[in-house]
Parts: C-alpha cells; sequence; structure tokens
C-alpha cells in the first residue's frame, strides 16, 4: 500500500459502511479523521490517506497534497490524474485489507481533496453510493479531462462551502454546481457563514445528509 493513512474502525466485524476522506493542502492523514466519531455516530469506518505531495508549511514543519499548486495559476490536470490514479490503487488495495461494504462507499473531499473526491467519483460513480465536496471546486477542464462515466445522475452528491471563505471563493463552488447540474447529477448545495473550514452547523448537516441517502432509504428498500 503505497499512501501512508489513518483509519478509524468502528465496533462490529463489518463489513462497514466506509468514507475515503481526503484532505486538503498543507494537512496530512490525521487532519480529517477526528471527524470519524460524528459522523453517524460513528458507523463508518473511515479511510484517511496523506497526500504524496510534501510543502512546507511554517518553520520546520511539513505538510502535504494530491497535487502541486503555484500562485497564480491552474493545477497541471496530468498531476490530478496521477493523484487520482494514486488513489484508486489505494482503494484497492484498502478493500483487500479492510472490511469495506462496497455498496456503502462514500468518498468525501475537502479544498484540495475535494478535487481528488470529484475525479474519482465522477470517472467510476458505480464504485461510491455518494460523494462529498467541501470547500472545494469543479472545472470543466477536469470533467472533460475525466470522462464522466455513465451513471453519474445517479450519483448523489452533497457540497457544502462557506460564504465567507477566504482561500477558495465562494462564488467558484456556485460555479461547481453549475457544472454538476449540466451533468445531470443529483447535487444539494448548501453555503454556511463561516470561512474555508467545515463548522459544527455544517458537519451536523453532512451526518444527516449521509445518513439519509445511505440508511434510511436502505430501510425503506427492505419493506
Amino acid at each position: 500500500m503505497q499512501l501512508i493513512h489513518a483509519v478509524f474502525e468502528p465496533q462490529g466485524d463489518g463489513p462497514h459502511p466506509t468514507i475515503l476522506a481526503l484532505h486538503g493542502w498543507g494537512a496530512n492523514a490525521l487532519d480529517l479523521l477526528g471527524l470519524a466519531p460524528y459522523l453517524c455516530s460513528g458507523r463508518f469506518l473511515v479511510l484517511c490517506p496523506q497526500g504524496p505531495v510534501t510543502t512546507r508549511i511554517g518553520e520546520g514543519m511539513i505538510g502535504y497534497g494530491w497535487f502541486p499548486l503555484t500562485l497564480g495559476r491552474p493545477p497541471e490536470l496530468a498531476e490530478v490524474l496521477s493523484a487520482k490514479g494514486q488513489l484508486e490503487q489505494f482503494l484497492d488495495a484498502c478493500a483487500a485489507r479492510y472490511p469495506i461494504d462496497p455498496k456503502k462507499l462514500v468518498v468525501l473531499g475537502f479544498s484540495q481533496g475535494g478535487v481528488m473526491a470529484y475525479s474519482l467519483a465522477l470517472s467510476k460513480p458505480e464504485r461510491f453510493a455518494a460523494l462529498v465536496v467541501l470547500s472545494s471546486w469543479l472545472t470543466q477542464e477536469l470533467v472533460d479531462a475525466i470522462s464522466p462515466s455513465p451513471g453519474i445522475e445517479n450519483l448523489a452528491t452533497l457540497v457544502q462551502h462557506g460564504s465567507e471563505d477566504e482561500l477558495i471563493e465562494v462564488d467558484r463552488a456556485r460555479g461547481s454546481i453549475e457544472v454538476l447540474r449540466a451533468l445531470r447529477i443529483p447535487v444539494t448545495y448548501r453555503e454556511y457563514d463561516m470561512g474555508h473550514e467545515i463548522g459544527p452547523r455544517s458537519l451536523v448537516d453532512l451526518s444527516a445528509w449521509i445518513q439519509e441517502k445511505l440508511f434510511s432509504r436502505l430501510i425503506v428498500a427492505g419493506v
């Protein structure tokens, strides 16, 4: 398994509903792990891989990312697609190692990790039960590069963004929603009075949305 990662494992033998959680630029494998107990009361196995790109974030401190960032320039699509390939291999290895329920697999990404979540889910929507993107962006260029697969019209998607986001302006999220709607993806979009972060209210809404999409509909289907 090529990517360093952290794991939250719920009680029981599984298979467990699973979240692949992808951190943002300058963070690490532990950054999103703290969300695990708050999402659907800790029912999910949460996989938190660490990006392969290193960056200095302070005196003697190192952070990680999925693809290089250059101020004032869009990311290189080749770098994004390379990271996508690494994540696909990582997920394949995790499926063999951890008790993952393949029918209840969610990909979640924050900031730069959201770009990776988009790339994974839009190219292989049949692999994921839901897509969650927090404080991130999607470009038409990326959509064209990954050639979305049939089935994306069934991919339940949640996008959250802060109206005061100082790093990724909210207009970029709104533009992303238009790209998703053009693909006929069933997207729920919510804005919050917050910056580039995951706030208490957005976390509660996130947990409730996952509960509804992954568990409530399963109960109805079983009646």
